[in-house]
């Protein structure tokens, strides 16, 4: 059964108070723009037709931890058709947190979401919560005298990881699309180059690269491999730190000058002198086997 029209009224309007609130797209982004539209027009009676997705959206949170450093928190929302009547479905995700700190803190939002909001509007509650309580999760002690899993998360430190991955080729758009979207999703920085050869670097914290790797190795491939790996320990490493260690700014995809029959084979001396600015020129040899130039 789906959401009355005031109840899709009510979802409208809290979407339009988010919008004015957080007008930055760094802050508040709707990613789904149709089912957006669809529920305006289904609230408004412009449409007998009932909303088929729901509305999903971005809310993202900067929170300072100790020592002056800010953590993003990255709010993943979906309104349910039956919203307010039912909780919104919220992902907290931050590249800081650990699975088992992750699965704690959005169990403890969803209880306190339950306890205190049920039936109503929720979602700056919901923010605001996330604002007030969030880096305390990040917070090692607390999360190793609290998660099961306490011994793996109090061994563990911060480590930086870069992993330089090769493919056969690297064609397909929504793949592409991926690399990008995912690597921006876990903080991680560095570069792809499509065609053939395929080349991707992704550079930050250990558990989001694995994440990546994992996502990424799940994809239909003729052949991906992690051509070599770095990991830097650092002992209560903190945010400065692990900007210092990035070769890369954000992640982007690098073309260099594509030939060849179906213009896809990329140019391996522009390669080259792009690594060798970002000081990573050694790498170029564990890839293609042959000193740069």
């Amino acid at each position: 059964e789906m959401a009355s029209r005031e109840g899709a009224g009510v979802q409208v309007s809290e979407l339009e108070l988010l919008s004015s609130m957080f007008p930055c797209e760094e802050e508040f982004a709707v990613t789904d723009q149709l089912a957006a539209a669809e529920l305006k027009h289904y609230a408004e009676s412009q449409s007998a037709e009932v909303p088929t997705a729901q509305v999903q959206f971005v809310l993202n949170v900067k929170a300072e931890v100790p020592g002056g450093c800010t953590v993003e928190f990255s709010m993943c929302c979906a309104l349910p058709f039956k919203y307010p009547a039912v909780l919104p479905e919220i992902t907290v995700r931050s590249s800081l947190l650990s699975r088992a700190q992750q699965i704690r803190l959005n169990s403890d939002l969803k209880t306190y979401l339950l306890q205190n909001c049920s039936g109503e509007p929720c979602m700056l509650n919901a923010r605001q919560w996330v604002t007030d309580h969030a880096v305390a999760y990040i917070d090692r002690e607390l999360s190793s005298s609290s998660v099961t899993t306490s011994d793996a998360v109090q061994a563990e430190d911060i480590i930086f990881t870069r992993l330089w991955i090769y493919s056969h080729h690297i064609y397909n758009k929504q793949k592409r699309k991926n690399i990008i979207d995912w690597a921006k999703e876990l903080s991680l920085s560095g570069f792809c180059m499509p065609g053939k050869p395929g080349v991707v670097c992704v550079e930050g914290l250990q558990n989001s690269c694995d994440e990546f790797w994992s996502r990424i190795r799940r994809l239909t491939w003729k052949r991906i491999l992690i051509r070599h790996r770095e990991d830097v320990s650092l002992k209560g490493g903190t945010c400065d730190e692990i900007q210092k260690l990035r070769k890369f700014s954000t992640l982007e995809e690098k073309c260099f000058d594509a030939h060849g029959s179906r213009g896809n084979h990329m140019d391996l001396g522009q390669l080259y002198h792009f690594l060798e600015e970002k000081g990573c020129a050694d790498i170029f040899q564990m890839y293609f086997g042959v000193e740069g130039h």
